[in-house]
């Protein structure tokens, strides 16, 4: 099994960039330090597997190329976004084998060439973490289901701005759409 599982699973890895994840938000349940921590570990079995690796980011050319529709609660971002506010953490540096996936909208599949690069490798299963647990992550994972994926939901790898965004997920979401296991538990399936 562990065989066919490196063959057929990429690791999905939602936006881990400085923006976001060193951005010195309070996040729940889940403290940044230990999501990078999972995530790295995430990463690192991966590529020695030789299992893809999906680092996803969210990004704008000039502001105006991400979705804007009109909301009663909009995102807030503190202001102007810096130079490398995009650019992937310290603890998760692309490297040459990686699929570096950018988009303009909470979900990684909308608007990019995600689905194509995992069809061409024959993913059908994606392990899925990162920030945040209810926006990006899930985004994606709906998504995933919608393109007829399986997902295993790395649940200490990710989190929200706050516990109950991160629990709702987790409670009435990721059960219906895949299997939630802690990294160690995923860690264990790729050794």
């Amino acid at each position: 099994m562990a065989q066919n599982l490196k063959e057929r699973t990429a690791l999905v890895v939602i936006d881990m960039q400085r923006g976001i994840a060193s951005a010195g938000r309070a996040f729940g349940p889940n403290d940044v330090k230990s999501v990078i921590s999972n995530v790295s570990a995430l990463v690192s079995v991966f590529r020695k597997a030789g299992a893809p690796v999906v680092l996803v980011h969210v990004d704008t050319k000039d502001g105006k190329d991400m979705l804007n529709p009109e909301v009663d609660q909009p995102m807030q971002w503190g202001g102007s976004r810096p130079a490398d506010w995009a650019d992937f953490i310290e603890e998760i540096v692309p490297e040459s084998t990686d699929i570096i996936i950018t988009k303009r909208q909470w979900g990684a599949f909308h608007g990019t060439e995600l689905d194509l690069q995992l069809r061409r490798r024959n993913i059908n299963t994606i392990v899925l973490c990162g920030i945040s647990t209810n926006i990006g992550v899930e985004t994606t994972a709906r998504e995933a289901y919608q393109h007829g994926y399986n997902q295993v939901f790395a649940i200490d790898a990710m989190t929200a701005i706050s516990r109950e965004e991160h629990e709702a997920t987790e409670k009435f979401i990721f059960p219906r759409i895949g299997r939630i296991r802690k990294t160690n538990e995923v860690l264990d399936l790729l050794k």
